[in-house]
């Protein structure tokens, strides 16, 4: 019985850490700052619920795949959510004219909501 009871508490344990789901990019803007590079603001959603389950970064990538830029994030945001960052100069090579914003959280990693955004200026 106490092998029951103690797989109940880690099915517990883990179904509360892989509730939060996965994040949602839920808006994003891009600014061209006249020299082959762009600011991104970008808005997540995620059900963080503490250190071990948050959104810990987002990505700009090309919508082949590549990777153009990063933000990381440092902390949980539990009480503030959907959340704004931005990333201030990420270059983007010439011929692209859109790029997808990706989310990434501690659990599921690269998933949930993308966003395609078509960059100004191009």
């Amino acid at each position: 019985m106490k092998s029951v009871a103690c797989l109940a508490v880690i099915f517990a344990t883990w179904m509360n850490s892989v509730s939060a789901g996965e994040v949602a990019v839920v808006k994003a803007t891009a600014f061209n700052n006249g020299n082959g590079t762009y600011r991104f603001t970008v808005t997540l959603r995620h059900a963080d619920d503490g250190w071990k389950h948050y959104a810990d970064n987002w990505e700009v990538l090309t919508v082949q795949g590549t990777v153009l830029g990063k933000r990381v994030l440092l902390h949980p945001h539990i009480n503030e959510q959907p959340f704004t960052r931005s990333i201030r100069s990420v270059r983007i090579p010439q011929g692209i004219k859109e790029v997808v914003i990706r989310g990434h959280d501690k659990i599921h990693k690269n998933g949930g909501k993308e966003l395609k955004l078509k960059l100004p200026g191009r």
